[in-house]
């Protein structure tokens, strides 16, 4: 059996704004909308399409993203020339660092909606022993 994420749906008060800031920071493409989405598709065909939908606050989820050691300094370029807070960990209590977990680096910012982000070098559990995070 072979079982593949396709899509998810990334709720957001501006789909464009927030679809356009998700590309930009991870260096990819905003897609032609599809019915009420607005597309960014990754380079292993997941696709994240932003909506707006319903009334009331939007609750924050998590998405991270598998980078190779390049990509990563790219993308934490950018995290920094946008003057977004990271942090190396998904609660936010250790903001201005990295996480090195797995032998590889981490980093959590958020969205303009609240959304967790990460980028991470290496999948955790795939490393060393080391699970400080430091």
């Amino acid at each position: 059996m072979s079982v593949e994420l396709n899509h998810t749906i990334v709720y957001a008060r501006d789909k464009k704004m927030s679809a356009e800031f998700l590309a930009s920071i991870l260096g990819l493409e905003v897609g032609a909308p599809f019915g009420p989405f607005i597309p960014v598709v990754t380079s292993n065909g997941v696709t994240l399409d932003f909506y707006e939908g319903g009334e009331g606050p939007i609750t924050p989820q998590h998405y991270a993203f598998l980078v190779s050691e390049d990509d990563f300094d790219a993308i934490f370029d950018r995290i920094e020339a946008a003057g977004l807070t990271y942090y190396a960990d998904p609660s936010h209590t250790r903001p201005g660092e990295i996480n090195r977990m797995d032998g590889g680096r981490g980093a959590y910012f958020d969205d303009p909606d609240g959304h967790n982000m990460e980028i991470i070098t290496r999948p955790y559990g795939s490393g060393s022993s080391d699970s400080s995070g430091s």
